[in-house]
């Protein structure tokens, strides 16, 4: 019987601490993550998987992978909180399993196991495999096809190329076309390029992704067609969606979704791509989707997650042949730190944003971090580098346990509509709304399952009423009309 490696044995616990343990500890958080949810579970129940509905009406703005992974586990009777966000969790585990194995085909076990432990307690693939959001399916699915393209980029090896176009078609079904843009450095600059486009490739493409295209055309037409268009073409240069950021934004959240990973950047970018024209190929797939997200004028921090597989293997294999990496992994190790400092900042930051987050006070779990990054400055100094990356892959697991258990009760208060809904559930038939935050509305609705009506429409006894920068609250109906005071 083949040994099974010690570091397979941590794969499990280390997993449910990073991306299953109390996984539905707060309710559904901000407009997306219960919009979807609606979604979903509207599918689930009407039984239509073709056209996305949000409280009865068609809604376009994205392709259904999500929706249907999602009506699935509503199907199997999960809860309110798992339904959404279980298979987005599980398809976060799955991936990196895709990951070890294809990486160690491609370049040994150790180069594997560091770039697996380094993507998988990197703070952006923990935080985003935690919500019900598209950005995870989109970015393993595209990775998974990017990534199985690598023996062709090598070897001319295109036994998997068929499997790269199917999964890619998955991605195209999770977000439009976003993936196919990012996908432009894999037909640039290979002279065998045109093994893409021939009919054992582009079959299997056309077969997964071509059909709910056409379906939902057939069935909805020009009102497909115009939002397609919108959020495809008019996101990219309107600044009507009220995400617009600086050309540099996507530079410093790099550095903080990389996280406790990031002083490794510097060693990558010395190391730079060689002759490998693997190593090219994950440089390009990470400088170009750089430029892309910056040259468009909504940004949000998501987006930049499919980049963090490319960046993770190309971290990983500069750390590979690092000479030595004392001084990088101690500065990884005393990173750590970002866990219990953000356990107190997160509630107010998911409630009214990071500006209005309080800085936290000193507090002893911070002196963990130095006891990690000393206990991996030593394990690299005996020569077990694998050791040390896996003792700060622990303590980054430790530590989003702490934050989860430390913060997510109050980050269900200050962020999530669901506690609103357990004061109002009951006695919703006199309850309306007094034009609340978008933010909050969406969650309000998703958890009384049909929406409560604006009291400007009909007045009831209960209001659901809400200040500038704090959460909804449930007060008598005013004697006189009151001017809104959230707009």
């Amino acid at each position: 019987m083949p040994r099974i490696p010690r570091a397979l044995w941590l794969a499990p616990p280390l997993a449910y601490l990073l991306y299953l343990y109390s996984l539905g500890a707060a309710g559904l958080i901000g407009p997306d993550e219960p919009r979807y949810a609606s979604i979903a579970r509207q599918m689930a129940r009407s039984g239509d998987w073709i056209t996305p509905r949000l409280w009865g009406e068609p809604w376009f703005e994205k392709s259904p992978l999500l929706y249907w992974i999602e009506g699935a586990a509503f199907r199997l009777g999960l809860g309110p909180e798992l339904a959404p966000r279980l298979p987005v969790a599980l398809a976060a585990i799955a991936f990196l399993g895709f990951y070890w194995w294809l990486l160690r085909r491609e370049f040994g076990g150790r180069a594997a196991w560091l770039a697996t432990l380094i993507l998988g307690t990197s703070a952006g693939w923990i935080a985003v495999s935690q919500v019900g959001v598209t950005d995870l399916p989109l970015t393993a699915a595209f990775s998974a096809a990017m990534l199985l393209a690598l023996p062709w980029i090598a070897r001319g090896d295109a036994r998997f190329l068929p499997a790269a176009a199917a999964l890619l078609a998955l991605a195209v079904l999770a977000k439009y076309l976003v993936p196919l843009v990012l996908a432009i450095p894999l037909a640039l600059g290979y002279r065998r390029w045109r093994d893409l486009v021939r009919p054992r490739v582009l079959a299997p493409f056309l077969v997964v992704a071509l059909p709910w295209y056409a379906l939902c055309w057939l069935r909805n037409g020009r009102a497909f067609i115009d939002v397609f268009w919108q959020h495809q073409f008019g996101r990219f240069v309107s600044g009507a969606l009220m995400h617009v950021q600086p050309w540099w934004f996507y530079l410093p959240v790099l550095a903080g979704v990389l996280l406790p990973w990031t002083p490794l950047l510097a060693l990558a970018a010395r190391h730079g791509a060689g002759r490998d024209a693997r190593r090219r190929f994950l440089w390009a797939w990470v400088l170009f989707g750089l430029v892309f997200f910056s040259a468009a004028t909504n940004k949000l921090p998501g987006y930049l997650l499919p980049l963090l597989p490319p960046a993770a293997a190309l971290l990983a294999l500069a750390l590979d042949e690092a000479a030595g990496a004392r001084g990088w992994l101690a500065c990884c190790g005393l990173l750590l730190v970002a866990f219990p400092l953000a356990a107190p900042m997160l509630p107010a930051a998911l409630g009214a944003g990071l500006s209005h987050a309080p800085l936290p006070a000193f507090h002893w779990s911070w002196l963990l971090a130095a006891a990690a990054a000393a206990l991996a400055w030593n394990l690299e100094q005996r020569g077990r580098r694998l050791a040390a990356v896996l003792v700060i892959a622990c303590g980054a697991a430790v530590g989003t346990a702490y934050l989860k258990r430390s913060a997510l009760a109050a980050v269900d208060r200050a962020a999530s509509a669901r506690t609103l809904w357990q004061t109002i559930d009951g006695r919703a038939d006199a309850v309306c709304v007094d034009h609340i935050q978008r933010t909050w509305r969406y969650g309000l609705d998703y958890y009384s399952a049909a929406p409560l009506p604006e009291c400007s429409l009909e007045s009831r006894p209960l209001w659901v009423r809400q200040s500038t920068g704090e959460p909804p609250y449930l007060a008598p109906a005013p004697a006189a009309p009151l001017g809104r005071e959230v707009p």
